[in-house]
């Protein structure tokens, strides 16, 4: 095994440091780096995996590209692919117009791949029609940071939760989304028991459950919440007079609009109970540090903006800014979404934190590129980018890195602008995504581990990027393939772009970014590649001789604003963008699961990552299951205009009465419909455009389909065995109904298909089904059928063993047939009961073991029987890896530890 490398964990904006370790090329495993700031060696179950993420299947390899629509892409060398690129770009542009073309860009990038587009498209040119999905989920908070503070720059750091004396956690699930700074929490809390956490969330979330008061405001009530906490702290006399004189402007203005919000009408507009809210905002005005801590509830909204504000407020009100665990901190939604932002890889930004639409600032940016001008005409941002592309005001798209067939709203829309775009280019690592069905050039980019150059983190600290193993097939660096690209176009264009684009080497455009930012908010001209690498991850500003980042913004009350002053703003109550109707009756909010990212293509190729959550559940209030029907794991179809899905059911006495919950993970790979997005608004925030991802109205009904089918098959060469076997069952899923496909299992993965339609299969279709999944041998089956009942069940167990179960008409047996075929605990006598229909195990079937380390997988069985043979707390850590990732397990370790030694105690004392 060779040197572990340094690199960061590539889903969410926490950027926790991890050590990547190498065999013979490859990434054998992955460990928590002790030494990072920002996770000090913990990682989550997702990082904790990636690892098992990095094999060649479904690896985009080398280009392709297809002649004409209709056609499948061919295989083609890189110089032709850029060539043809070029030719295309250079002939629309000729015809339509440099606006005739856009750039769709990703939160996932590295900085120095950002910076190239960026130029590439606002610089060579001359459009600002480059956005990112960023938009779908931080531009909210840049705005309200930009309306109020005066730029986009989080004025807090990791550090402060340990040091609050209240957390407000709004519109985030930080157990799931981001667990490394759950934590955090739970060490707050830990160390300070007095310490108290108010959640705001319509959902009794994950991290709800550990609040001291949990707030379920209606969705779409953000504002009226926190203009109500305001009129009590100014009722109260619980607001800083003097910081709001010394620091602040237009607060008069805001003080007589919340003097409308007194605490009985807030309740009524958020349906709070008024106690709520007053206890909230005396918890608020008292504490010593008050840190607020918000998502993707807050910022995709149509008043995203606003939601942003008013909760800002009540910091500078209160003076909670700018001291140690105090302040509003937005939590990041990617990994690097605000490097993405300081190079301007937004339509209305430009480097270093400039706005497009200051001439001064234009000008300052083509000075430093040497360009004539930086066009004023806004660019389209993402909504706005694909309704183009559907009218043909944009005729060609280049999308890096992100999927926008599977994470934008409003997917019908999305996807029949794909579909009317002259020429889709899609530069990805996977080719297993929504998005490139509609691509007409697909090109093969580089991932994690592969790559070097800089991210950001959500508490402005920047990291350094080392490469652990080489780029696969053909693939090559993103900043490469927009270089090489930039160059070509140059040509055609006759533009000097090798001048513009000089670089062979990442570092040469961090330099450059470097230099944008001199003088600026966000000012890192003291940084460089050796200076990260020597003193490790540093935050910003980091100006030329300072010895490190700082760590908290504002801290002398003066703001990055023309009078140095904060701003009020004037907020209003706002209902969400689509209410409810008798009609469409239902609020559907969405969200994330703690073991999967965004649309699953890299998560989707991992079987354990599906064994909390194997399927996409609508998860609503019991009584209004019953008012329509429905019982726990019966389906249902959620439909709106835009469109309709069908999904399975389960309860949550978390969800106020009118709620239902879905996860926003499963799309057209692993269901048999784009999933949340086919019913989500494009309604979108004035002020940041970003979308209302976080609600629709819809109606949910029962969906009459009787027949239904689950297959479960084991492969027993692992993951890999597994994922070609995946890629056939997702071409059964328009087949039915209702259809999902998905993994499950540990060392030996499972691929499980479930799906019902109203009428049964043919026995002949069923038999071609089997042939798919390797279930069409007659030596070693178990056959059941009953032709009157429509029921038809297979299992397959050469050896004794079984791999392989397909259940038809009836499938009761499903979830405890995957629990043994999972574990390979079935023995060979009660095989027979594979086709019988119990739902419950046999009893002489003992019960799955428990998982105790998630992040590992590994369960209680496997530590019991570790300690039987004298292992010890740092041999279990050595061996089995449990306890050494993210820690949540830790304290269920050291009882079972010390728990064994007692018994062993007592046994030698008789």
């Amino acid at each position: 095994m060779n040197q572990p490398v340094k690199s960061i964990c590539c889903y969410c904006g926490v950027g926790c440091g991890l050590l990547i370790d190498t065999e013979q090329g490859t990434i054998s495993s992955v460990r928590g780096d002790p030494d990072h700031p920002a996770n000090e060696g913990r990682l989550c179950t997702k990082g904790a995996s990636l690892h098992l993420t990095t094999r060649p299947d479904y690896r985009v390899l080398h280009p392709e590209l297809r002649p004409q629509r209709g056609q499948p892409r061919l295989r083609v060398a890189w110089d032709e692919a850029l060539d043809f690129a070029a030719q295309r770009f250079a002939e629309i542009i000729a015809a339509h117009g440099p606006d005739s073309v856009a750039f769709y860009l990703s939160g996932q990038l590295l900085t120095e791949d950002y910076y190239v587009f960026n130029k590439l498209a606002k610089g060579l040119i001359g459009t600002n029609n480059v956005d990112t999905n960023s938009r779908l989920c931080m531009s909210s908070a840049v705005a309200g940071y930009k309306q109020t503070l005066g730029a986009d720059a989080p004025p807090c750091c990791y550090e402060d939760i340990a040091l609050a004396d209240c957390l407000l956690i709004a519109g985030a699930n930080p157990a799931i989304a981001h667990p490394i700074v759950f934590r955090r929490i739970e060490d707050a809390r830990a160390a300070n028991p007095a310490l108290r956490i108010i959640v705001v969330d319509p959902r009794r979330s994950e991290t709800a459950e550990i609040a001291d008061l949990h707030l379920p405001l209606a969705p779409g009530s953000d504002i009226a919440l926190y203009n109500g906490l305001l009129h009590v702290l100014l009722s109260e006399g619980r607001v800083d007079r003097d910081y709001i004189a010394a620091h602040t402007e237009d607060f008069a203005a805001l003080e007589e609009i919340v003097a409308a919000y007194p605490p009985d009408v807030v309740a009524r507009l958020c349906a709070l109970p008024e106690a709520d809210i007053i206890r909230a905002a005396r918890w608020f005005g008292s504490a010593g540090a008050v840190l607020s801590l918000y998502c993707q509830g807050l910022n995709q909204s149509s008043h995203g903006t606003h939601n942003n504000a008013a909760l800002i407020h009540l910091h500078l009100a209160t003076g909670q800014i700018g001291r140690p665990g105090a302040g509003p901190f937005s939590l990041t939604g990617q990994p690097n979404a605000m490097g993405g932002r300081e190079v301007g890889g937004l339509a209305n930004l430009l480097s270093a934190h400039r706005d497009l639409a200051n001439p001064q600032h234009r000008a300052e940016v083509a000075r430093l590129w040497g360009v004539p001008s930086v066009p004023g005409q806004p660019g389209k941002t993402a909504i706005e980018l694909f309704a183009a592309l559907k009218s043909g005001e944009i005729r060609a798209v280049w999308i890096a890195c992100t999927n926008p067939a599977h994470s934008l709203p409003d997917q019908t829309q999305v996807r029949t602008a794909l579909a009317a775009a002259e020429f889709v280019v899609l530069q990805e690592a996977y080719g297993n995504t929504d998005t490139a069905a509609f691509a007409d050039l697909l090109l093969p980019a580089t991932t994690w581990g592969e790559k070097e150059g800089t991210v950001t983190n959500s508490e402005r600290r920047i990291t350094h990027l080392t490469p652990a193993v080489a780029a696969p097939g053909e693939a090559r660096h993103d900043w490469q393939i927009a270089v090489d690209f930039a160059r070509r176009l140059g040509q055609r264009l006759r533009q000097p772009a090798e001048i513009l684009f000089p670089y062979d080497h990442p570092e040469q455009i961090f330099n450059e970014h470097r230099e944008t930012t001199r003088g600026r908010d966000l000012d890192i001209s003291g940084l460089s590649y050796a200076l990260l690498d020597s003193l490790g991850p540093q935050q910003w500003p980091f100006p030329a001789g300072a010895s490190r980042g700082r760590q908290r913004l504002y801290e002398d009350g003066v703001f990055p604003t023309a009078n140095g002053r904060a701003r009020f703003v004037l907020v209003e109550h706002q209902p969400t963008a689509e209410v409810t109707s008798a009609e469409y009756a239902i609020s559907l909010i969405s969200g994330r699961l703690r073991d999967q990212w965004h649309g699953m293509s890299r998560t989707g190729t991992v079987a354990r990552l599906f064994n909390l959550d194997d399927e996409p559940l609508l998860t609503m209030n019991p009584a209004d299951l019953r008012r329509r029907g429905l019982a726990a794991g019966e389906l249902a179809r959620v439909h709106n205009p835009r469109g309709s899905i069908v999904v399975r059911v389960a309860p949550d006495e978390g969800l106020a009465r009118g709620c239902a919950w879905l996860p926003m993970h499963w799309g057209n790979q692993f269901m048999n419909s784009p999933g949340a997005n086919a019913l989500t608004v494009s309604t979108r925030d004035p002020f940041s455009q970003q979308p209302e991802l976080k609600h629709a109205a819809v109606a949910i009904d029962k969906a009459e389909l009787p027949w239904q089918l689950v297959i479960l098959r084991r492969a027993d060469l692992g993951e890999l065995a597994a994922l070609p076997m995946l890629e056939r069952a997702r071409g059964l899923l328009g087949e039915f109904a209702f259809a999902t496909v998905g993994l499950y299992g540990r060392r030996d993965a499972l691929v499980v298909f479930r799906a019902a339609n109203g009428e049964a299969l043919p026995e002949s279709r069923l038999r071609e089904i089997d042939r798919l999944f390797g279930l069409d041998s007659d030596d070693s089956a178990i056959v059941y059928a009953d032709h009157r009942r429509q029921i038809s069940k297979r299992a397959i167990a050469p050896d004794g063993r079984l791999i392989g179960v397909r259940l038809a008409g009836e499938t009761q047996a499903q979830a405890w047939l995957k629990e043994v075929m999972a574990d390979d605990s079935l023995d060979a006598a009660l095989i027979r009961w594979a086709v019988a229909p119990i739902g419950r195990r046999p009893g002489k079937l003992p019960q799955r073991s428990r998982v105790v380390c998630k992040c590992a997988d590994v369960s209680q069985a496997e530590i019991t029987a570790d300690l039987a043979a004298g292992a010890t707390l740092p041999l279990l850590q050595e061996k089995r890896g449990c306890g050494t990732f993210c820690g949540a397990c830790l304290p269920e370790l050291r009882e079972m530890v010390a728990g064994h030694a007692a018994r062993v105690g007592e046994q030698d004392a008789a």
